[in-house]
């Protein structure tokens, strides 16, 4: 659409720094420049979300097999896909629970039997992560203790951990953040220098390798969530991994309310010999510890099998839609930080977090309301000392993290997952465009 108008005097210095800035010949250029990409009503989708369930027809196939046997308990489904996603992440055993929260109740109450640590006792945490990471800390009567954060990556600051270190520290919790592993071998190194036990909370990081090694494979149990719109998501899900024969059975005894391992499933007890089976039925119904009903049935196990199959696929998908908006991105590295990936890990792209720089001169709240106006989701980069139960229980201690601090004030993340199209992400990236435009050239009419 060509438009011939005379400028009204005052817009004709706006019109002019554009006229400039693209090198147009004329002033009428410039205008239909700014109709173009300003005025004219562009095509609107439908929201384009932070996360988006797969299920493809083999998710269905599974679905249907496991609705025709009518068997919803645990059983060959569940089997399969903890032993498939365990050795994904070279590890022996794996328990499937209903969600990541669950996975990781399970795994500090496991260590906190198995260990003998008592009510107070510390564990080290990021600083920023879903608050599900401390609150399970919490819940099993220990207390986290908060470590700033690396700038780049947003992962644990290894160099900051040992300051947090004391007589009553029992384990770092290490949190896997937005699709990329933490620095492994030093935490490695420092849990094992002090006799620390590790766990992984792996949830936004499931597949990645750090040095050839997978995550999940370094500390004493990790844990994964296959909730909705994650990498994987069976709806709702999780499990925890462990090398430890000991470790797996007491955690899948918790996750079914403490029961006595014997009889977990009910092919437990099927074709067993007499003596066999006279123990099991004196023991079947007896619980020896205090446990939760973190279950999950055959549908979730058929789903998540299924999503397993389809790994390389997912995750090609997601790292192509990351490079994209990077490259495309790149031109607004004055105003944002746009997400890394160091040379010696993986980087699985749960989502593509974004930090706006300091002094910058842009507003996190006017960005990401420009987004969510033109029916792009964001979501924050999971803020966690600054909620207000946090501020009632450690106080207003947000401060003391200043890197943490300033990603819970500039950092947001938007969506890279498998089903966005290249049309979608277009449409992203020319909505960033048409931001960090106006932006510019307002702030060039102001200077």
């Amino acid at each position: 659409m060509k438009v011939e108008v005379e400028i009204p005097k005052e817009e004709d210095q706006i019109v002019q720094r554009v006229k400039d800035m693209y090198r147009f010949k004329t002033k009428n250029q410039a205008l239909n420049f700014i109709i173009k990409n300003f005025l004219i009503e562009k095509k609107q989708y439908e929201q384009i979300g932070v996360g988006f369930t797969d299920i493809s027809e083999l998710e269905k196939k599974y679905v249907n097999q496991v609705l025709d046997s009518e068997r919803l308990s645990y059983g060959p489904f569940l089997k399969s896909f903890e032993k498939k996603i365990a050795s994904i992440h070279e590890c022996k055993f794996a328990v499937a629970v209903n969600s990541g929260t669950d996975a990781l109740r399970i795994a500090i109450a496991c260590l906190k039997e198995t260990e003998n640590w008592v009510d107070g006792d510390e564990i080290i945490c990021p600083s920023v992560t879903f608050i599900s990471t401390s609150n399970m800390i919490l819940e099993n009567d220990l207390r986290p203790v908060f470590v700033d954060i690396e700038s780049r990556t947003y992962n644990l600051d290894y160099e900051k951990i040992e300051r947090a270190i004391n007589r009553k520290t029992r384990a770092i919790m290490v949190v896997h953040l937005f699709g990329q592993p933490a620095d492994m071998s030093e935490i490695m190194r420092i849990a094992k220098k002090h006799k620390l036990k590790v766990i992984e909370d792996s949830c936004e990081t499931i597949f990645s390798k750090y040095k050839g090694k997978s995550v999940g494979s370094f500390g004493d149990i990790s844990c994964f969530s296959t909730y909705a719109a994650h990498i994987i998501a069976t709806g709702v899900g999780g499990v925890a991994l462990t090398n430890n024969p000991k470790y797996a059975e007491i955690m899948r005894s918790i996750a079914n309310h403490g029961r006595d391992g014997i009889y977990i499933s009910i092919d437990d007890d099927k074709n067993k010999k007499r003596s066999e089976l006279k123990e099991i039925v004196e023991r079947r119904f007896k619980f020896i510890r205090l446990g939760h009903s973190a279950r999950i049935t055959e549908m979730e196990g058929a789903i998540g099998l299924a999503q397993l199959e389809r790994a390389d696929e997912i995750l090609s998908k997601r790292k192509v839609n990351a490079a994209y908006l990077i490259s495309k991105l790149k031109k607004f590295e004055k105003f944002i930080q746009l997400p890394i990936k160091r040379g010696d890990r993986d980087h699985s792209y749960m989502m593509f977090p974004i930090v706006i720089k300091k002094n910058s001169g842009i507003s996190k709240q006017e960005l990401v309301l420009f987004l969510e106006n033109n029916n792009i989701e964001t979501r924050d980069m999971l803020p966690l000392l600054n909620q207000p139960v946090y501020k009632k229980i450690f106080g207003d201690v947000e401060n003391n993290y200043p890197v943490a601090k300033w990603v819970n004030d500039y950092g947001f993340y938007i969506g890279c997952h498998q089903r966005l199209t290249k049309e979608q992400i277009d449409y992203v990236i020319d909505k960033f465009e048409e931001f960090f435009r106006v932006k510019y050239i307002i702030d060039n009419k102001n200077a």
